[in-house]
């Protein structure tokens, strides 16, 4: 019998596909706290959506919840979201907590084992460290930290070397799970804080920090974006004075985001409008985007050309506070382009400050993070148009048409920082986003003498 090789081909090329298929499954199912008293993950908590994990100092433990969604961005279970709450409630009772939610990208899951899922461990174990080492420093109660890891199925093909095809298909999930579920889970954790500073008469210092890596940073900002425009709006003080701008919780970190700059027109614009931001402002959206990431630097307009080609763009024009100019945004290229590559909504270049390689940088000790957060926090308050702040090895570099201390970030990251797109691995870019929290968590009437307890003295921002 002689065989067709046309018609053996598809056939062929369908069982590869259906054979290298992403499970479709909810991978926490016990909502049972897992005590690991080990700081290698052990596998018997691959079931739990909630973990108790130590730091590797030893010295402070951290809690970890994870919640799941489906295809369609509705949770696979509601009772795992309130397992979460109702566990982070608890502890909240008992102590402050330093609440980190973290939302995978593209390829990446809530599955035992996933690197990105390991990765926020290490950099909840940092944090708890840092934390346990502010309290013994200062004598202040110590803060919990409390990870949340939202997973969704951010891969459909596993099989090598075909799984890029679904680079566009799981954009277009993304957006559904971002308008789906997640939003009521980070309201929920914000309402939490909120709850606990209004118990405590604002004394609380329980803080919230969101961060999206990739299309999780779309699902983030897609949650997020009109909470964030109608915040920095309603910034009037008493008797109708102009206040600090607000944001959602505390910061929202987007890294490498896979979403077009037109989304972000409005709050680049409204920031921009804006030409004085006091000492109290802190950073509330920070957005980093490497040279090297080719994922959304050059496959992302190309895919956005075909999905875009019968919309209709045209120029918009803005007044920007810091140059005194009108500025002209052409809605074609931001319309295609992804953020971060869009150069006039840009603020930042974050660069190493030394010649150090990759694999000669040695990770901070927990007193020399925390020192050098406060005197990040001291530059940021000095920070003005072309301010270059030092950050543990690094150099954040405002541009010159960027008021200081716009609240909103959007870093252009040097390519040795990250080499590409699911490139998060460097210890200066993990302490960078680390710091970042710290800052803007720190209780601003006691961070004065808590930068004294380190033996912090004022930083200037240098200029160019």
């Amino acid at each position: 019998m002689k065989i067709n090789p046309t018609r053996i081909a598809p056939l062929f090329f369908l069982m590869l596909l259906l054979a290298g298929c992403a499970p479709f499954k909810q991978y926490r199912t016990n909502y049972d706290l897992c005590v690991n008293p080990s700081a290698t993950f052990a596998a018997k908590c691959d079931l739990n959506a909630l973990q108790q994990l130590p730091a590797t100092g030893g010295n402070a433990d951290y809690l970890l919840g994870l919640v799941e969604f489906d295809d369609q961005g509705q949770l696979w279970d509601r009772k795992q979201m309130w397992a979460v709450m109702d566990n982070f409630s608890a502890a909240a009772a008992q102590q402050d907590l330093l609440i980190v939610v973290f939302v995978h990208g593209w390829n990446h899951s809530a599955a035992p084992g996933d690197l990105i899922l390991d990765k926020f461990r290490g950099i909840l174990a940092k944090l708890s460290e840092s934390e346990a080492l502010v309290s013994r420093s200062t004598g202040m109660p110590e803060r919990k930290v409390a990870g949340v890891y939202l997973g969704w199925r951010g891969g459909s093909i596993t099989t090598p070397g075909i799984n890029g095809v679904t680079f566009w298909e799981r954009k277009n999930t993304a957006g559904k799970v971002g308008r789906g579920g997640v939003p009521e889970v980070l309201i929920r954790l914000e309402q939490l804080k909120l709850a606990k500073v209004g118990m405590e008469q604002g004394k609380s210092a329980t803080s919230l920090a969101v961060i999206g890596h990739s299309f999780g940073a779309e699902i983030v900002y897609s949650a997020l974006s009109e909470i964030l425009e109608n915040r920095f709006v309603q910034t009037a003080g008493p008797a109708g004075q102009q206040s600090d701008a607000g944001g959602f919780g505390n910061l929202v970190v987007l890294i490498n985001p896979a979403f077009e700059s037109e989304l972000f027109a409005p709050l680049s614009d409204i920031s921009a409008e804006r030409g004085l931001y006091f000492k109290s402002q802190l950073p509330l959206l920070a957005v980093l985007t490497s040279d090297a990431d080719y994922a959304t630097r050059f496959a992302f307009p190309l895919g956005r050309f075909f999905s875009t080609v019968f919309e209709k763009e045209r120029d918009t024009h803005r007044f920007n506070a810091t140059t005194r100019q009108q500025e002209t945004i052409a809605e074609s290229k931001a319309n295609m382009i992804a953020l971060g590559h869009f150069q006039p909504y840009e603020t930042h270049r974050l660069y190493p400050a030394n010649a150090q390689q990759r694999h000669e940088v040695e990770e901070l000790t927990a007193m020399d993070s925390v020192r050098s957060a406060f005197a990040f926090a001291d530059a940021w308050e000095k920070d003005t148009p072309g301010s270059k702040i030092p950050v543990a090895g690094l150099t954040l570099e405002r541009n010159t048409v960027s008021a200081g201390r716009n609240p909103y970030l959007v870093v252009k990251t040097s390519d040795d920082l990250i080499t590409e797109h699911n490139d998060i691995d460097d210890p200066r870019i993990i302490e960078f986003i680390q710091q970042l929290i710290i800052v803007s968590a720190l209780p601003g009437e006691q961070k004065a003498s808590m930068a004294r307890a380190f033996g912090v003295v004022a930083v200037p921002a240098g200029k160019k």
